[in-house]
């Protein structure tokens, strides 16, 4: 039996940082350019999907998923506030066009990453 990946907790750690940083940043020293390129709600569902997302890691450390589900639900979640969030963020701040089509990308993994924990477990063979 293989144990839980003991990376999830930090990365949980790091992206709930980072949340609250980027969060408490565009909030304040953000404050004109976003109301200037008319995104402070698009900076706020970043900051909403970032933050959500590193609770539901720190949550999944705690819970006693089997590894390689758990893994991938981590890897879903944190690939999503990369894409997803990243994506965001950028065309909040004016940048390229062209990161529009990654947003979705990272939806679809915050998606499967729930899937994942949706999913009924299966059996252990031993049972």
């Amino acid at each position: 039996m293989s144990t839980f990946p003991r990376w999830i907790a930090p990365v949980a750690g790091i992206l709930g940082f980072t949340g609250v940083a980027l969060g408490a940043f565009g909030a304040h020293a953000l404050k004109e350019t976003l109301a200037a390129h008319g995104s402070v709600d698009t900076w706020k569902t970043a900051v909403l999907y970032h933050l959500v997302h590193a609770v539901g890691l720190i949550a999944l450390a705690g819970w006693n998923a089997p590894a390689p589900r758990g893994a991938w639900i981590a890897r879903c979640w944190t690939a999503g506030v990369i894409c997803f969030s990243g994506s965001l963020y950028w065309l909040a701040l004016g940048g390229p066009k062209f990161l529009g089509p990654i947003t979705p990308l990272g939806g679809l993994a915050f998606l499967a990453g729930w899937l994942l924990v949706a999913l009924p477990a299966r059996p252990s063979p031993s049972a």
